[in-house]
């Protein structure tokens, strides 16, 4: 489990965010300055990626990004209007609000990384898609394959150190079929 953000630790990085980038909508400016000084208010906050999923959130991007200004997300309708969540998070300040912020490089900031927190409405299969889950499932029955193949192969060594011959054949027929059938998730 996460250990909590502090109300300093999100100051300090919108903060930083707000000296060293410049965002495409101005009320973005006001929205992440009123956060910073309404620290009841911070402490309900959380910075995610994917907020779209989240119950109540906002996008938030800087220029030299392609993604939009500015998105405000509760429940299932989404808002460019920047007023009506200013709006939003006065009249309900003790709802937790969920931030993405988009900038340059936002993946290998370590400022943004110490704020960062799992975004606990994304789906369970979220970042798997259709090729990774099918290479997952391949490497999976590959290694099932080979403990199954290294269990035979041992057996194999105790019926020739028993001399049990009927024993040997089955089991290298075995090794047999087991190789074939890795050959085809190779």
């Amino acid at each position: 489990m996460q250990t909590p953000i502090s109300v300093d630790e999100k100051k300090d990085f919108v903060r930083w965010f707000l000296n060293h980038y410049q965002l495409k909508k101005r009320e973005s400016v006001w929205i992440l300055n009123y956060l910073m000084n309404h620290e009841s208010l911070l402490s309900s906050v959380h910075f995610v990626q994917e907020v779209k999923f989240c119950p109540r959130g906002m996008e938030i991007s800087a220029q030299g990004v392609s993604d939009p200004p500015f998105r405000f997300y509760k429940g299932q309708v989404m808002t460019n209007d920047a007023e009506k969540s200013f709006h939003d998070l006065r009249m309900n300040q003790d709802e937790p609000v969920y931030i993405q912020m988009n900038f340059d490089n936002a993946q290998q900031s370590s400022k943004y990384a110490l704020v960062l927190e799992e975004n606990p409405y994304l789906p369970k299969d979220y970042y798997l898609n259709d090729r990774d889950r099918n290479e997952a499932n391949r490497l999976l029955t590959l290694s099932l394959l080979k403990h199954r193949q290294r269990e035979v192969e041992s057996r194999i060594d105790e019926a020739l150190v028993s001399g049990n011959r009927e024993q040997f054949k089955v089991l290298c027929k075995e090794v047999t079929k087991i190789k074939k059938e890795m050959s085809s998730f190779l």
